[in-house]
């Protein structure tokens, strides 16, 4: 088991499975989260994600402080229904580059590899690609 890791990333659970939501301030982490959530995704966390290694799965779950909260521009943090924690599944990249036909990387978070990509996440699609995503990487 390694020590746990906190992450500048966003995390829903789509399906029960984890997606973690990274980049910086202003990439679209709490934004995509929103539009995921409207589509029936569950909050974990927001902004910020406590990871740790159980069994070999990479465990998701929210700083205490921010347990339950979800900042939404022009409003402020609202409170919200979240999970506790979830296994993570993929991690989506919200400030690089996006490739037109790019390939799964994998990064290694809390000692644990975990299948990446990247997309534009406000973009109007972003929130039905990351779920394109989830099932591309569950084949």
């Amino acid at each position: 088991m390694t020590a746990p890791e906190l992450i500048h990333a966003t995390c829903v659970a789509i399906g029960g499975r984890g997606v973690l939501l990274a980049g910086g301030s202003g990439a679209g982490k709490s934004d995509l989260a929103l539009r995921l959530i409207d589509r029936g995704a569950e909050l974990v966390s927001d902004d910020y994600s406590q990871l740790s290694e159980r069994d070999g799965r990479l465990i998701a779950s929210p700083p205490e402080r921010l347990a339950g909260k979800i900042e939404v521009r022009g409003i402020g943090i609202v409170d919200m229904p979240h999970k506790t924690e979830t296994d993570v599944a993929l991690i989506i990249i919200l400030d690089e580059p996006v490739d037109r036909m790019p390939a799964f990387t994998t990064r290694r978070l809390a000692g644990v590899d975990v299948p990446a990509a990247t997309l534009a996440g406000l973009e109007p699609s972003a929130p039905i690609k990351a779920e394109l995503l989830l099932r591309e990487i569950g084949r």
